[in-house]
Parts: structure tokens; C-alpha cells; sequence
């Protein structure tokens, strides 16, 4: 038998993809803690935390209005399944946690989506899981984004409507001048 029969098979790794962006990212440069377009690996028994506080946190954002832990992230799999999932939990007393529709106040935890976005504060994070097979320890990838998520997804905008109707790009073609209704009439 040569070598390459008798090597190991190569096990592949789940690998949690997140693509980061903020408005003030190039002005504040609060992601310059973050390791961006280099894969990671992390043990599948340690919890993956997101946050300010760079004693607790694997993953810093250096951002006073970020708390000490923002959120965390846990490796698992699934009961009676060979399926590895990821748990997320909001960590922060402050601030909401928003993964997809979904909101997360304090100690608050899901399963996290394949591909979902994650949004706290003017923080949106697109997050997509590889999946493989190993059980030891998975991968983080961490990307920056250019634009916003949101709005590259095509997801409603958190921009407020103006009063005065909704915004001319919407609807371009449309000619008529918005109705204004009372709020007390239904």
C-alpha cells in the first residue's frame, strides 16, 4: 500500500461564515480587532462571544456602545442527529439582538439560521453555515462588507418613511400624491 492509501480521510469543517458592516465602519474602525479573510478555528466546546471586553470576548468590537459580552455563539448537534447546528444568545441587558425577525432580549437564545442576518444597533451581520462533518472544532470566516446588508438582500430598509408619503424611488412611475389618513380613524 502506498502512503496516500493508508492516510486518514480528510475530515471537513462547519464553517460559520459573517460578513460585518456599520455605517461609521470607516470613521470609527470599531472591526479592527476582527481577523477578516483568514479562516479560524475554534474548539466545539468553547462558546464563541461577541463584544467589547477583549479579557471575555474571542471576537472584539471596539465600539463604546457595544456591550462587554454582545452575543455568543454555541457549537452543537443535535439530538439522535448526525447535524451540527449553532445556538445564538443574547448576552447584552441593553440592547436587543434581532437574528432574521426574531427578537432576543437578555439570555434569550435560538438556533441560528443557515443564512440570516443578525442586527444590533446599526450592527447588521450576515451569517451562513457551511456545515461538515467534524466534531472537534468548526470555523469562523469573517468578511467586511462594502454597502449595507440589508439593503443587498433586499430586505426592508430600518429607514423611517417620510411623513409625507413613501419614498419616490419605490414607486417612480406612480403620479398621484399620497392620502393622509387619521391616525384615530380606522
Amino acid at each position: 500500500m502506498t502512503s496516500f492509501e493508508e492516510a486518514e480521510t480528510e475530515e471537513t469543517v462547519t464553517c460559520l461564515h459573517m460578513t460585518f458592516y456599520h455605517p461609521c465602519q470607516d470613521n470609527k474602525m470599531m472591526f479592527r480587532c476582527l481577523n477578516f479573510c483568514k479562516r479560524e478555528q475554534v474548539r466545539a466546546d468553547e462558546v464563541a462571544k461577541f463584544g467589547r471586553d477583549s479579557n471575555v470576548c474571542r471576537y472584539n468590537l471596539m465600539d463604546t456602545r457595544v456591550s462587554r459580552i454582545q452575543f455568543s455563539l454555541q457549537f452543537y448537534r443535535k439530538l439522535n442527529s448526525s447535524q451540527f447546528c449553532f445556538e445564538i444568545k443574547n448576552m447584552s441587558k441593553k440592547t436587543k439582538l434581532i437574528v432574521d425577525q426574531t427578537e432576543l432580549g437578555y439570555l434569550n437564545k435560538i438556533d441560528l439560521p443557515w443564512k440570516c442576518i443578525i442586527c444590533f444597533g446599526d450592527y447588521q451581520i450576515l451569517a451562513e453555515v457551511q456545515e461538515a462533518e467534524s466534531v472537534d472544532y468548526f470555523e469562523t470566516h469573517l468578511h467586511l462588507a462594502q454597502a449595507p446588508i440589508l439593503q443587498e438582500r433586499c430586505l426592508p430598509s430600518l429607514q423611517p418613511i417620510p411623513e409625507n408619503g413613501v419614498s419616490s424611488s419605490l414607486f417612480p412611475s406612480q403620479g398621484k400624491s399620497p392620502i393622509e389618513i387619521d391616525e384615530n380613524e380606522s
